[in-house]
């Protein structure tokens, strides 16, 4: 069956369920939010939106910030750090990591299923930031299914770097909202687990992307 995935790629299989485990994990989740709010539309259906829902992390690593730009910006690499997306090529290779440019991923979920995604590049500043949203079905880039970010500030020494890491949902669909939708009495536990699973995914591609610039 082909759906939404959990950021508003297709997926071919059914959305990764939301676990006792995975929930118990979101309680600690630093800098996770987001929005869970049951309202009741004038046809009767439930809608609970998750837009906003938004996690980060911020670490101090010794990497300097140009190094650690040029790992990050260079999507073709992405499968090397993170967990969850597996492969990205940029659409115009001549283009690179610059702002508009569009590059599609492949993401693979703990339960199996494959997703495809286009990203939008949305800030492009070396070595201080670097951001791109992921396009829902609608390709529009001011509705994404998701943005993410990096800040790269300097640390408290020549050769360090301070990351800000930021994933924020919204305001497109995507298979969260759809898991929502579908149940609403488990709402904030499937909103939780998810922001838990990107903050796990955040932090080990991040220490990976450290450890190969050393």
């Amino acid at each position: 069956m082909r759906q939404r995935g959990p950021d508003g790629e297709a997926v071919r299989t059914e959305p990764e369920p939301a676990d006792a485990a995975d929930a118990a994990d979101a309680a600690d989740v630093a800098g996770a939010s987001g929005v869970v709010d049951v309202r009741d539309e004038p046809d009767g259906e439930q809608v609970i939106p998750v837009h906003g829902a938004r996690v980060g992390l911020e670490r101090v690593v010794d990497v300097p910030p140009e190094r650690l730009w040029d790992l990050l910006a260079d999507v073709t690499r992405i499968g090397e750090w993170s967990p969850e997306c597996v492969e990205a090529h940029w659409r115009d290779p001549d283009r690179g990591p610059v702002v508009g440019a569009r590059f599609t991923a492949t993401n693979r979920f703990a339960n199996g299923g494959v997703g495809h995604v286009t990203c939008v590049v949305t800030e492009a500043a070396r070595p201080r930031t670097f951001g791109w949203v992921v396009l829902d079905a609608d390709d529009d880039p001011h509705r994404p299914g998701s943005a993410w970010s990096y800040e790269l500030l300097p640390a408290d020494a020549p050769g360090r770097t301070r990351v800000r890491h930021t994933f924020v949902h919204g305001p497109g669909e995507s298979g969260l909202t759809a898991a929502v939708r579908e149940h609403p009495e488990r709402g904030e536990a499937v909103v939780a687990a998810r922001l838990a699973v990107l903050r796990r995914h955040m932090s080990t591609t991040l220490d990976r992307m450290v450890a190969a610039a050393r």
